[in-house]
C-alpha cells in the first residue's frame, strides 16, 4: 500500500496516578499537593493513541509520528526516559503547565500553535491523535479544541480501531452507548481521532528504538519554547477530595425482597 500519513499525537504528562494525590488550594489557584515532587508518566489515553499511531505509521511506509506535549521540562524529559522507548516518534515539547487545572481552551491553542510550526508537515494529509479523555481532567475538550483551531472538522471520539482502505479512506470503529460501536468511513484525511484503549498492548521497551529517540528528544527539550496557560476567565472556588461515606448495618435472616426495597428506598434519598 502507497498510502502514507503525517501523524501528530497530543500527549500530555500527569503524575503518577499511584502516588497518593491530594487537591490543595494554592496563592496561585488549585494544584496537586507536593505536585512538583510525584513522579510523571505519560498520559494513559494518550499512549494508547501514540502506540497506534506507530503501529499505523509501521504499516504504511512513509508515515512519520510527532509527539506534540506540554509540561515543565524538568517533568517531560523524566516521562520521555520511559516513553522513548516504546514507539518510534519525533517530540514536540512545550515548556509550561501539564496541571489537570489548567484551562483546555488555553491549552488547545498552545499545542495548535505548536504543530503548526512543523515543519514539513502536509496539514492536507494529516492525522491527528490524542486520548479520548484524560487522566487528568475527564472532559476530553482538547484534543476537539485543537482541531478546531487547526481547520479539521471531520472528527471522531472513543475510537477503538482504524483500518486504512485501499483507496485511502478511513474506517473507524467508535464506541457508543450501550456497549456497542459504530463504523464510520471518512473518505480522505485530515481528521481527528480520538482513541479509547485500542486493541493493541502495550509494547515492550526496546533499547535501541530509546536511544534513537533519544537523539532528537534532548534536542526538542532544550528547545522547548514557553508556554504560558493564563487560566483567563476560570474560577476555583475550593478544591477537595471526594467525600468517603459508609454505613453498615448486620441483619440476619432477611428476605431477598425486602433488601432490593430497602435499597430502592434508599436510593430515592439520594
Amino acid at each position: 500500500m502507497s498510502t502514507s500519513f503525517p501523524i501528530v499525537v497530543c500527549g500530555s504528562i500527569v503524575p503518577d496516578p499511584l502516588q497518593t494525590l491530594e487537591p490543595v488550594m494554592g496563592p496561585g489557584g488549585p494544584s496537586l499537593k507536593n505536585e512538583m515532587m510525584l513522579p510523571a508518566v505519560l498520559d494513559p489515553w494518550a499512549g494508547h493513541a501514540l502506540f497506534e499511531a506507530a503501529h499505523l505509521a509501521a504499516a504504511l511506509p512513509g508515515s512519520k509520528v510527532w509527539l506534540a506535549s506540554l509540561g515543565p521540562k524538568a517533568k517531560l524529559q523524566q516521562a520521555m526516559m520511559t516513553v522513548a522507548q516504546k514507539a518510534p516518534f519525533e517530540l514536540v515539547a512545550l515548556d509550561g503547565t501539564a496541571s489537570g487545572f489548567a484551562d483546555s481552551y488555553e491549552t488547545a491553542a498552545a499545542l495548535a500553535a505548536a504543530i503548526e510550526g512543523i515543519a514539513g508537515l502536509d496539514r492536507s494529509r494529516m492525522l491527528l491523535f490524542g486520548g479520548w479523555e484524560s487522566a487528568s481532567r475527564g472532559a476530553g475538550s482538547t484534543l476537539q479544541m485543537v482541531g478546531e483551531r487547526l481547520g479539521i472538522t471531520e472528527q471522531f471520539q472513543g475510537v477503538d480501531q482504524l483500518t486504512v482502505r485501499d483507496d485511502g479512506s478511513l474506517e473507524i470503529l467508535e464506541r457508543i452507548e450501550g456497549g456497542r460501536h459504530q463504523v464510520s468511513v471518512c473518505s480522505a484525511p485530515p481528521a481527528v481521532l480520538g482513541w479509547a484503549t485500542g486493541h493493541l498492548p502495550e509494547p515492550r521497551n526496546n533499547p535501541q528504538v530509546g536511544m534513537a529517540n533519544m537523539r532528537t528528544v534532548m534536542p526538542a527539550l532544550q528547545r522547548a519554547k514557553a508556554a504560558y496557560v493564563a487560566n483567563t476567565g476560570l474560577c476555583f472556588a475550593s478544591v477537595a477530595l471526594p467525600k468517603q461515606q459508609r454505613q453498615t448495618r448486620i441483619v440476619k435472616d432477611m428476605r431477598v425482597e425486602e433488601m432490593a426495597h430497602e435499597i430502592v428506598a434508599w436510593i430515592g434519598e439520594e
